[in-house]
């Protein structure tokens, strides 16, 4: 009887900081059952063992920051039957999308002796913005069990079963006090994606939009409940531009605050 091929899983690295890797490995004991299933190919967050592509799966970590990086992700792709981006970098152009914002020859100048051997884009850039890709998994990080639940999805190819509604209501289910209403606190939970199961509003904090914004969110709605509260234009535009800055909804919305 012919052995079956297991589809080969490649993870690559763009400008992050690892943590939707780490993620990956955080998974511990789940882990053992992937590696019965999938080839993992090509980690070198887990492995020095590269085996050559083409691969099945590509998860995907980072920001296109560089005319390196361009060029590199067109190659992944080639290799890629399925290619999904995991977290806030790699579908929003993360923090690092701050500098597109301003003039990024102005932040070389300040951070580096020598500027002048520095190659970078004027722009931090999601992966989307470059390529095809087939599935967006946000995050900062990427919650390990919807991970799971996108790579189980396309193996059995069906549609991945992940929430599109706001963290409000993983507050209501886990019957957590509106830090807004009872407590007048800043909270970006009613116009981002659910995926954290309300973690910063479990632990007495305003949601600060980890996941970015979610399916048809009211910006300008929170942004008006808080300036009526009393909120500068300064500090609305501020607590937009923040993991996911450059995401269409909150780029757009903290635009509109510019002075």
């Amino acid at each position: 009887m012919k052995k079956k091929v297991k589809p080969k899983l490649a993870v690559w690295k763009f400008s992050s900081c690892d943590g939707c890797q780490l993620s990956i490995l955080d998974c511990e004991d789940e882990l053992f059952t992937i590696a019965s299933v999938i080839d993992i190919a090509n980690f070198p967050e887990a492995s020095r063992a590269v085996k050559k592509g083409p691969y099945d799966i590509s998860l995907v970590e980072g920001s296109i920051t560089t005319p390196h990086d361009a060029e590199r992700i067109h190659s992944i792709r080639r290799q890629s039957k399925l290619l999904i981006t995991i977290g806030a970098c790699a579908t929003s152009g993360g923090i690092q999308a701050l500098r597109n914002f301003k003039d990024v020859k102005e932040f070389t100048s300040i951070v580096y002796a020598s500027p002048q051997y520095i190659s970078t884009l004027n722009k931090s850039t999601p992966i989307s913005d470059h390529i095809k890709v087939d599935f967006q998994l946000r995050g900062c990080p990427v919650d390990k069990y919807q991970l799971i639940e996108v790579m189980n999805a396309f193996l059995n190819c069906r549609k991945p079963n992940t929430p599109t509604y706001s963290v409000c209501i993983e507050c209501k289910m886990r019957a957590i006090v509106c830090r807004m209403v009872a407590h007048e606190q800043v909270c970006l939970g009613p116009v981002t994606q659910a995926g954290c199961n309300a973690l910063c509003p479990s632990y007495n904090r305003g949601c600060f939009g980890c996941f970015g914004p979610k399916e048809t969110s009211n910006t300008s709605s929170l942004s008006d409940f808080l300036s009526k509260k009393g909120m500068s234009k300064q500090d609305l535009l501020r607590i937009y531009r923040g993991i996911n800055a450059y995401s269409k909804e909150f780029r757009l919305e903290s635009e509109r605050h510019e002075t």
